[in-house]
């Protein structure tokens, strides 16, 4: 089949999600002015470059309490700083409870069981015993086609890893088993991997 998304499609559910999949999730972590920690789970997630190391999240929502956008934008606009956290499969429960759309005010650390932890290179929280976070600076925030679309870019300032994912001196994702997001409401573990050489290796 074929559709053009401006004229949508014939479909029960959109389809798209479930084409661009997995998708690693950034669980990220920003610390509001009036010194408020705040957690969310972004789909819309990635590394995009080496040296220096740098990330990004798309946030494609917008609450009613802030200004056309979500609680992580409005606070990264004030701050300038983020950090990712990566979700392991044993998080998931955690990850989901803080999806909800809570008011700004609301701690969803607190909310999820979880435990927050001061970032060494920023002022702004991460959470305590994940497989790794990322701390972030802020480079820029893009709007992008869509009225409350912005994409975040940040450069990784520090970087923690759990000791036992640290395994022959290589970072081992299977330690953990990280989580990612799928299409509609379908998530999938990473619990098997495999090495390809390049051709010019």
């Amino acid at each position: 089949m074929f559709y053009e998304p401006k004229n949508g499609h014939p479909l029960p559910h959109n389809p798209f999600n479930a084409i661009v999949t997995p998708r690693p999730i950034g669980w990220i972590s920003t610390r509001d002015a009036q010194g408020r920690n705040n957690l969310a789970p972004y789909s819309f997630f990635n590394a995009v470059a080496y040296v220096p190391p740098q990330v990004m999240f798309a946030s494609t929502g917008v609450k009613d309490d802030q200004d056309n956008t979500k609680d992580s934008v409005a606070n990264i606009r004030d701050t300038g700083v983020f950090c990712v956290n990566i979700v392991e499969s044993a998080a998931r429960d955690a990850m989901n409870t803080t999806s909800a759309a809570f008011d700004k005010t609301q701690d969803e650390f607190a909310k999820a069981g979880l435990t927050p932890v001061d970032c060494e290179t920023i002022n702004c929280a991460r959470i305590s015993g994940v497989p790794a976070s990322l701390e972030c600076r802020m480079t820029q925030i893009v709007q992008i086609e869509g009225a409350s679309n912005y994409v975040v870019f940040g450069e990784v300032t520090g970087v923690h890893m759990r000791d036992d994912t640290i395994v022959d001196g290589r970072f081992d994702v299977t330690t953990f088993q990280p989580l990612s997001r799928l299409g509609y409401r379908d998530y999938a573990v990473v619990d098997n991997i495999f090495e390809l050489n390049r051709p010019d290796d």
